[in-house]
């Protein structure tokens, strides 16, 4: 139990940051979606797309590496992979200059240079601080992890504000002719969804106002014999994370390409990724427990030695991680009556809401595979690892290219999810081969089924029901059963069953 209340406080710790900071980033969808088309935002969707990809490759792998040998020599560790992330970073942002107008050609997007400049900015910046940011999260320093995050966070979303509710309606006469003519030089129509680029990248230069530290601890040591080492564990990694991210991500990269022409009445492929790539967004509360567990999980697992962190504490963790992401898939796709109305403002995003209950169960399983992954970091068979992803990901491309002609971008949806269930599949069977962990495998197919009927539930009850006590009931069942389960009553206080 001690274990549980250790993480769960860490993963808070982190998920206040990550959970506040993502839900207030989020309601940027609002802005969004308010001041732009499915087609305006398009190229947003596919560039931030390929900044994602582009993340993995710029730190190919070496946080993981750090967080598996600093516990040898912390501050040897940290030097020589930051050197290498800060070298490497420098060529890529430079290529990604030099070739910014043929690139943004090539992707449909001519004369729009400027957008890639300021991404290749945004990739330097977050490359350069991944590793200090997971120093800090080594050496538990989640105060100032948490203030740097937020404050990026609010800097981004007041800019964007500022940006698009106040100087674009100036510009577009929405607050009166004379403020039109005397401030319309402050927003430039052609720059238009840039904006959010521009945002995104001021708010990514205030970090080293918080890693003033770490930076001035650091001196550039360059190591041949360790780096290779460091190379040989961390390629694998960056390899599967690759796969992993491009199995997010290739979705709305194929969409636009293979979806055919009319497939949806009077909306234009464009459109179309518009729709998609934003009630995608509406998934992001699963993405925000995983990556609040991720960042306080890698290091307790990976980075330290303690009696704490066994194979019985792993599964146990597992368990009630995979209870709780239950909890957030039943409690989005119930509620998607009256969230869709606040999160996306024009109802042309309403004919995507069909895709969210999928790949919010999608991520469930993808947050199950990074938690039972810890084997292959462990055993140094992160080959297997990347092996596994590439297999979920052949999967994702083939169901999109098969059945997005046929089913739109529902495909894309299910694709990721038969993906994300295979990953898992395949990851729990390796690793009970090579480092088995005493995983509740049938209850957690229990409670994801109990889940998969809750969220079903409304469908054939009475019409006269309150709609939200009708789509909400089968959440509360499965509270009951949850409680029923794994809960006894001992001189009146609840505990949990061993």
């Amino acid at each position: 139990m001690s274990v549980l209340k250790k993480l769960a406080g860490e993963t808070l710790s982190y998920g206040f940051s990550t959970i506040i900071g993502r839900s207030l980033n989020f309601l940027l969808v609002l802005v969004h979606t308010k001041a732009f088309s499915p087609s305006e935002l398009g190229i947003n969707v596919k560039l931030y797309s390929y900044i994602a990809i582009a993340t993995i490759l710029y730190t190919y792998g070496m946080e993981t590496a750090y967080f598996r040998y600093a516990k040898e020599n912390p501050q040897k560790y940290y030097r020589i992979i930051l050197t290498a992330i800060i070298t490497t970073t420098t060529i890529f942002t430079g290529l990604l200059f030099i070739g910014a107008g043929p690139i943004m050609s090539a992707l449909g997007y001519p004369h729009q240079e400027t957008f890639l400049w300021w991404i290749a900015l945004i990739l330097a910046i977050d490359s350069i601080t991944a590793i200090p940011f997971a120093r800090l999260r080594l050496e538990q320093k989640t105060k100032k992890f948490v203030g740097a995050k937020l404050f990026s966070i609010f800097v981004n979303i007041g800019l964007n504000l500022l940006f698009l509710l106040v100087f674009k309606p100036i510009h577009d006469g929405h607050w009166g002719a004379q403020l039109q003519a005397d401030f319309q030089h402050l927003y430039e129509p052609s720059i238009g969804a840039g904006y959010i680029f521009l945002a995104n990248l001021v708010a990514n230069f205030t970090f080293f106002i918080w890693l003033k530290k770490e930076f001035q601890d650091f001196r550039f040591e360059w190591d041949w014999t360790e780096l290779k080492r460091l190379i040989i564990y961390a390629f694998p990694i960056m390899f599967m994370s690759l796969a992993a991210m491009s199995n997010l991500m290739f979705d709305r990269l194929l969409l636009e390409e293979l979806l055919p022409a009319g497939f949806y009445p009077g909306r234009t492929s464009q459109d179309a990724l518009g729709i998609y790539g934003n009630c995608y967004k509406l998934s992001i509360f699963m993405s925000l427990a995983i990556q609040a567990f991720k960042y306080s999980a890698e290091p307790f697992f990976l980075g330290r030695v303690s009696k704490e962190n066994t194979k019985e504490n792993l599964a146990l963790v597992t368990h009630w991680f995979i209870i709780v992401c239950i909890f957030l898939w039943m409690g989005v796709s119930c509620n998607l009556f009256w969230l869709k109305s606040i999160f996306l403002k024009r109802e042309i995003y309403w004919e995507g809401i069909g895709i969210i209950p999928v790949l919010l169960l999608a991520n469930l399983f993808l947050g199950v595979y990074y938690n039972i992954s810890v084997w292959f970091k462990l055993k140094d068979k992160t080959y297997l690892g990347t092996l596994i992803t590439l297999i979920g990901f052949a999967v994702t491309i083939s169901g999109n290219i098969l059945f997005i002609p046929k089913y739109g971008y529902m495909a894309s949806a299910y694709s990721f999810l038969a993906s994300a269930i295979l990953m898992t599949i395949l990851c729990l069977i390796g690793g009970q081969k090579y480092d088995p962990a005493p995983y509740k495998i049938t209850s957690a197919i229990l409670y994801i089924l109990a889940g998969l009927l809750a969220i079903e539930l409304p469908n054939y009850l009475p019409q006269f029901i309150p709609q939200l006590v009708s789509q909400n009931l089968g959440i509360i069942f499965f509270l009951i059963f949850l409680i029923l389960k794994e809960f006894s009553i001992q001189d009146g206080k609840f505990s949990l069953k061993k």
